[in-house]
């Protein structure tokens, strides 16, 4: 069996790589030549285990939907331009400039583990830009998104400055849960509107939302750019990412980009570490549902015996009979005995 030793191109050569395809250059060596080559040169002999662990950091990649990594990703500009561009449906041209303004771990209160990793953009120096990516089910993401779109509106503005210094401001969410269950589109967006007339009462806020679990499950030849961007966030296949780099340039500068952060050691223990975080949170939340869930049968089941008994008690035996099969009068019995 052979094994994949990737060796970096500039400390072999001496040289800068002109492209990322260039960084690394691949040898394939058999046990025996690896073998032979410890013999001579009297250096430690190397197991096939460690070979094989070599190669599989070399095929690891990151999931672009933990925010670690998409805010990783974010940091190149043409992936942070074909990215706008594809959710805001403008031309890639028109957007002259993009700033990276923080990437903050936020924490919504003291005893928050997980936080949220949002990216921040200034475009064109007229529009702020918040970009948030939410993996576990959060039924109130339209009330958050609005608070915190509200909040960055309003701390543009200091006392005595006119309205006129306000700039656009755009939440992108990214989510791996359905919050509108009723609709089939993977992507919303919003607007302040007028109810009949339908026309905007001011464009200075709007929400921009995807919906992983929305997306078709086969890519379409006519696949919009925002499908693309969705399926490349949405994917963890190698043979996924290659194919949709090969359909959007600015897709493929972003797989570029994920490609090197993923064979970087310390990038990669920040990202684990991250992983986590957010399994561990959503395990914790699980089991908490699942904790209230448990307590409220328990409840429920208290509750149906004290008036089980209060009915025995009185010689209710009629009662008793027409609550076991109707629940709305057996909660009128409990609330009639205060239970």
């Amino acid at each position: 069996m052979a094994y994949m030793q990737i060796i970096h191109a500039t400390a072999v050569f001496g040289v800068p790589y002109r492209s990322f395809h260039d960084y690394y250059s691949y040898t394939i060596q058999t046990n025996s030549d690896i073998m032979r080559n410890n013999r001579n040169t009297g250096e430690e002999k190397s197991s096939p285990a460690k070979y094989r662990k070599d190669f599989h950091m070399e095929q690891f990649l990151m999931k672009p939907k933990v925010d670690f990594a998409f805010k990783e990703i974010m940091t190149d500009e043409k992936a942070r331009t074909g990215f706008l561009a594809a959710v805001l449906k403008i031309n890639p041209e028109d957007i002259k400039e993009t700033q990276i303004l923080n990437t903050n771990l936020r924490r919504e209160h003291e005893d928050d583990k997980q936080g949220i990793l949002d990216v921040r953009l200034l475009m064109n120096d007229d529009a702020e830009i918040d970009i948030e990516i939410h993996l576990s089910q959060l039924k109130v993401w339209a009330e958050r998104s609005l608070f915190y779109l509200s909040k960055m509106y309003t701390e543009q503005i200091s006392p005595g400055q006119s309205y006129n210094v306000f700039k656009k401001c755009i939440n992108i969410s990214i989510l791996d849960f359905e919050l509108f269950p009723d609709e089939t589109e993977f992507y919303s967006c919003f607007h302040i509107r007028e109810d009949t007339r339908n026309f905007i009462y001011t464009d200075k806020m709007e929400f921009h939302l995807i919906e992983l679990p929305k997306l078709p499950k086969e890519l379409r030849e006519d696949s919009s750019d925002v499908e693309l961007w969705a399926k490349f966030i949405n994917s963890e296949r190698k043979e996924d990412f290659d194919m949709l780099a090969q359909k959007n340039q600015y897709i493929e500068s972003a797989y570029e980009r994920l490609q090197l952060i993923s064979q970087d050691r310390e990038k990669r223990l920040e990202y684990e570490a991250r992983e986590k975080a957010i399994l561990d949170h959503n395990q914790m939340m699980l089991e908490a549902e699942e904790r209230g869930e448990r307590r409220g049968r328990e409840q429920g089941e208290d509750r149906i015996n004290k008036l089980n008994t209060f009915l025995i008690n009185e010689k209710r035996y009629e009662d008793l009979e027409h609550s076991t099969r109707n629940k709305e009068y057996q909660r009128q019995l409990m609330d009639q005995y205060g239970i």
